[in-house]
C-alpha cells in the first residue's frame, strides 16, 4: 500500500470516440488484473477514512481496496458485496468524483483512488472466477412484497433474501431494474448487468412478476392480506415540464420519455412514442447526468446535430464531470449561460425552434448559490426539429396511496419515519418515491436500510 508517490492515478481507458458512437456499447473497459491491484496499491489507509464517509452505502473502501492489492479477490468481493447491493452497477454509474473519490485524502495534489473502476474490477473479475454474493439457505417464514423491481426495490429485495425474508417483487415494465434497465443508457451500464443480478435474485428465490401495476392488475389490498409487510419502492419519475407555450407539440418530449422510448427500440418491445431523431437538430435543455443521457443517446441515434443549453456554466453543472466530458468528446455542442424564454412552432403546430435569452450569475440565494438572472434584449433563436427538456423529476402520486391511508407531503414524496416505515402499520417506503429524484445509490441505501427495519419487524 501507501504507492501514491510511485503510480499516478489511472483512469478506465475509455473506448475510441468515433467507434464508440456507433452503438450502445459500454464505453469504459474493465481494468486488467495488473491494474486493479496496482490502482488499489495507491491507497493510504486512512485512520479515518473520507471515502467510507462519502459514500451513501457507508461501503468498507479501505478495506477491499487493500484485500485488492494483495491479490484477494475473493476477500474484496465479499467485502464489496457485504454493504451493497450491486457494487458492480455503482462502480459504473456513480458520480464518484461527487462523492468517495471526491472525499479521497489524495485529491490533494495527488489524484484520488479510481474506486469506482476498482469496484467495477472486483466484481467483474469476481464473477468470471465463479464468485457470488451470498443469501440465507434458512428461511424464516415470513415473506415481503416489493412494488417496484427498481434501485431501492432490488436493494431491498437482496438484504432480505439475505435474513432468510421471502421476497416477491412487483414491476409494471416488461423487465426488471426500472432505471437501470430503461432509464440509463447502455453506453453508461450494459443491461446484462442488471440481467445478471436479477437472476441472482431469482437463484435466491426471489420471485419476479413484470408487467404488473399495483392498482391497476393487482389491488395494493390484496398485497397486504397475502404478505406480511410491503415495501413500496415506486421511483420519482414525472418529468418536470418547462411551462412554455407550444410544449405540448408532437416534437417535444421530456427526458425519460425519450431514453425508455429508445432502449425499449432497442429492445425491440412495444413503444409508446416513438421518436426518432435520426438526421436531425436535437436540442437538450438542462444540465445534468439526464441531459447527458440524451444528448449522448441521440448521437447514436444519428441526429444530425445535438445541441445542450444550460443556464449556468460547466462548472455549475449539477450532473457528473466525466459524462459532460464525454458528451464533448463525443461531438454534443454546448450553450452555456442561456435559458429558453418560447418554443416558436410553424402552421402545423411543430416547434421548429426555441426561443433562448442569455443569461448571467447574480447574488447567491439562501443556499449559496447563484442566482440566475436575464439579460434583457440578448434574446436569439435555436433551430430545432427535436426538443427535449431535461428538467428533473417530481414524484408520481399513485391513486393508491391515498386510498390505503400512506400519507405523503407537500411534493409527494411518501411519508416515512427512521425506520421507513409509512403512515400505515407493515409499509414501508424508500428511495425516490420518499426523497424525491435522486441518486441510484440513495435509492439503494434506502432499500437496505428499509430491509434491516423490515427484518427487525418481522424476526422477533
Amino acid at each position: 500500500m501507501l504507492r501514491f508517490f510511485d503510480l499516478e492515478r489511472i483512469d478506465a481507458k475509455k473506448r475510441d470516440v468515433v467507434e464508440r458512437t456507433k452503438d450502445f456499447e459500454e464505453i469504459y473497459e474493465v481494468f486488467k488484473p495488473l491494474k486493479g491491484s496496482e490502482q488499489s496499491d495507491r491507497c493510504i489507509q486512512c485512520g479515518d477514512p473520507y471515502c467510507h464517509n462519502g459514500c451513501p452505502l457507508h461501503n468498507l473502501i479501505p478495506q477491499w481496496l487493500k484485500a485488492t492489492a494483495n491479490n484477494d479477490l475473493e476477500f474484496a468481493f465479499d467485502l464489496s458485496n457485504e454493504t451493497s447491493p450491486f457494487p458492480e452497477v455503482m462502480g459504473r454509474i456513480c458520480p464518484h468524483d461527487r462523492l468517495c473519490e471526491g472525499s479521497c485524502t489524495l485529491n490533494d495534489g495527488h489524484g484520488a483512488i479510481t474506486i469506482g473502476s476498482v469496484e467495477t474490477f472486483v466484481n467483474e473479475e469476481g464473477f468470471k472466477k465463479g464468485f457470488k454474493p451470498k443469501f440465507s439457505q434458512d428461511k424464516v417464514g415470513k415473506k415481503v412484497a416489493i412494488i417496484g423491481a427498481g434501485p431501492a426495490g432490488l436493494s431491498a429485495a437482496t438484504f432480505l433474501l439475505r435474513e432468510g425474508v421471502d421476497v416477491e417483487i412487483f414491476d409494471k415494465q416488461n423487465r426488471a431494474g426500472g432505471l437501470l434497465t430503461y432509464g440509463i443508457p447502455g453506453f453508461k451500464l450494459d443491461k446484462h448487468v442488471i440481467a445478471r443480478r436479477v437472476k441472482l435474485l431469482e437463484e435466491a428465490g426471489a420471485v419476479f412478476h413484470q408487467n404488473v401495476e399495483i392498482g391497476k392488475d393487482k389491488t395494493f389490498d390484496t398485497l397486504t392480506k397475502e404478505f406480511d409487510a410491503v415495501f413500496i419502492g415506486v421511483g420519482a419519475i414525472a418529468g418536470r415540464k418547462s411551462g412554455l407555450t407550444g410544449e405540448d407539440a408532437p416534437n417535444v418530449h421530456l427526458a425519460m420519455e425519450f431514453l425508455v422510448d429508445i432502449q425499449k427500440k432497442l429492445f425491440d418491445e412495444p413503444r409508446e412514442k416513438n421518436i426518432e431523431v435520426k438526421e436531425k437538430n436535437v436540442v437538450v435543455i438542462g444540465g445534468g447526468d439526464t441531459a447527458m443521457d440524451c444528448v449522448r443517446t441521440s448521437l447514436r441515434e444519428k441526429a444530425k446535430s445535438v445541441k445542450c443549453l444550460y443556464r449556468r456554466d460547466a462548472h455549475n453543472m449539477p450532473g457528473s464531470r466525466k459524462e459532460y466530458i464525454n458528451a464533448k468528446e463525443e461531438g454534443v455542442e454546448f450553450e452555456f449561460y442561456v435559458s429558453p424564454k418560447a418554443l416558436i412552432t410553424n402552421d402545423k403546430g411543430e416547434v421548429i425552434a426555441v426561443e433562448m435569452v442569455k443569461t448571467k450569475l447574480g447574488e447567491p440565494d439562501s443556499s449559496g448559490r447563484q442566482r440566475v438572472e436575464e439579460i434583457p434584449g440578448s434574446e436569439y433563436k435555436v433551430d430545432a426539429d427535436v426538443v427535449i427538456f431535461a428538467l428533473g423529476f417530481d414524484n408520481v402520486n399513485y391513486p393508491f396511496f391515498a386510498s390505503n391511508g400512506i400519507e405523503t407531503d407537500k411534493w409527494g414524496g411518501v411519508l416515512v419515519d427512521e425506520n421507513y416505515k409509512t403512515t400505515q402499520p407493515g409499509i414501508y417506503a424508500g428511495g425516490d418515491c420518499h426523497r424525491g429524484a435522486d441518486l441510484v445509490v440513495t435509492a439503494a441505501r434506502d432499500g437496505r436500510d428499509a430491509a434491516k427495519a423490515m427484518v427487525k419487524m418481522l424476526v422477533k
